[in-house]
């Protein structure tokens, strides 16, 4: 049984495979459509739909499910980008891997890191291969490789206030009949009193998928963000080890040319 040595770098015996983050995504998801399919088979979320009026509470389930479908294709993206890294790492950890930056790093798998990486050459080139600081790269990498991962965050807060909402239109419509309500007409009281009721299912129900919608997405996103900042340090330790030491060498090669012996 033959093993595949990568390079010093802490953390590789350790090191998520390349689709983790997407199956930890299908497995919270999967988790997330039994809880679902359970509720909908006990009729809870059919009695949920019915009694909103104000079809707060569907706006809620489809604003999370598409947010689910870009969760999904973010997370896709960031697996890719890892994948990409921990090849680019393999390259460049191999014997002869300081001759992949002559070529500009053009031989890297496609990728944010090798973008970056071939942003440091020609940083380093264009400043005669003078120790590269390569901090402001690093910050539009990491702008990259979040993305749009702030939608959900914006996502998430946007289902808390929708809940809110309907909790305030509920309560609205639960209080509505008490103005003109006559407490000798028994008729007029019981008909208030189903306003009422309804009214009260209407802010409870939207408040509860307010709730549970933003936590969810919340789950999904900080997962999402924690495989991102893998990336990124991998990345990180990648171009600090491999990268900017090679080129800083070529740099003492340059300046040593020509001084007499």
């Amino acid at each position: 049984m033959s093993s595949i040595t990568i390079g010093p770098i802490a953390g590789t015996a350790t090191d998520p495979s390349e689709r983790s983050a997407l199956l930890f995504w299908m497995i919270f998801t999967g988790l997330s459509v039994f809880a679902v399919v359970l509720l909908w088979r006990f009729g809870l979320i059919h009695l949920m739909l019915t009694s909103d009026r104000t079809y707060i509470s569907s706006v809620i389930a489809v604003l999370y499910v598409l947010t689910c479908g870009h969760c999904f294709l973010r997370t896709r993206a960031i697996a890719r980008e890892g994948a990409a890294a921990r090849r680019c790492r393999e390259a460049l950890a191999a014997p002869e891997g300081g001759k992949v930056l002559d070529a500009s790093a053009a031989v890297l798998p496609r990728g944010l890191v090798r973008d970056h990486i071939q942003s440091l050459v020609t940083k380093a080139a264009a400043q005669d291969y003078r120790p590269v600081d390569q901090t402001l790269l690093l910050r539009t990498l990491a702008d990259r490789l979040r993305g749009s991962n702030g939608f959900g965050a914006f996502v998430s807060d946007t289902l808390m206030k929708l809940g809110l909402l309907g909790t305030i239109v509920g309560f609205i419509i639960m209080l509505a009949p008490i103005a003109g309500l006559d407490a000798a007409d028994k008729v007029a009281m019981r008909s208030s009193m189903g306003l009422m009721s309804d009214g009260m299912a209407v802010a409870m129900y939207t408040t509860l998928a307010g709730l549970v919608g933003s936590i969810l997405v919340r789950i999904q996103y900080y997962m999402l963000d924690a495989a991102t900042q893998r990336v990124f340090s991998d990345a990180v330790v990648l171009t600090e080890t491999y990268v900017t030491p090679v080129l800083e060498r070529k740099g003492s090669g340059i300046k040593g040319v020509g001084i007499p012996s």
